[in-house]
């Protein structure tokens, strides 16, 4: 392995170095990142660094006992391990990922021309709505953390500013939802919700980004 990485032109060793580090930080690495000047998605240069050193790569982190994963059907590279550490997610951030899961495959399986699954907040409270896993509003503080949460671990990139939350709040899915809950878990685990209410900066210790089952 050591052999391997010195044998690597100084700039080489730097790019996997930085993908080591951004694989580690963020748990995906996606193949694709929407593009909003575009309003498509494009190729995303970081995946395919990790790709063209991957065997390195997972014999780097194997040492620590984590696995790295490729989910070429669905474009995503990500780790998973007990000594993966993850951000222990609010209530409201785990809820918002079980709808987020059901609204991408919903639109997945339709026809439709798009490469992206794109939603909005008010979508996303209608579902939960629907499902009666709310009993109040969720402040804006709660809202802003959850959804910021999420984009930082590549769930969702946001089209609109978290400053206006009256407005549409529109938002593309990544494939990276697919990962982390698969459609049955999702629904499996909203029938354990129930009519849960939503505390205040509560973070839900069952679930975070680390320890979701793949």
């Amino acid at each position: 392995m050591i052999e391997y990485y010195e044998q690597l032109t100084q700039e080489d060793q730097e790019k996997v170095g930085e993908t080591i580090r951004t694989l580690y930080r963020q748990t995906f690495i996606l193949e694709k990142k929407y593009d909003r000047k575009t309003g498509r998605s494009r190729l995303n240069p970081e995946y395919y660094q990790c790709t063209g050193h991957l065997e390195f790569i997972r014999a780097y982190f194997s040492i620590m006992g984590i696995d790295v994963i490729e989910n070429t059907s669905v474009g995503v590279i990500y780790i998973r391990g007990e000594q993966v550490v993850g951000e222990k997610l609010p209530k409201l951030a785990t809820l918002y990922i079980l709808v987020l899961k059901l609204i991408y495959d919903e639109q997945m399986m339709a026809a439709s021309p798009s490469e992206n699954a794109v939603t909005s907040l008010g979508a996303i409270h209608e579902k939960l709505a629907v499902y009666r896993l709310l009993k109040r509003q969720p402040s804006p503080t709660e809202i802003k953390r959850s959804l910021s949460l999420l984009k930082r671990y590549q769930m969702i990139e946001l089209l609109d500013p978290l400053e206006d939350l009256e407005g549409p709040v529109q938002m593309v899915i990544y494939p990276a939802i697919h990962v982390v809950l698969m459609g049955d878990d999702a629904r499996e685990l909203i029938g354990t919700y129930g009519e849960g209410d939503i505390q205040e900066d509560e973070p839900d210790e069952s679930n975070d980004t680390s320890e979701s089952e793949f």
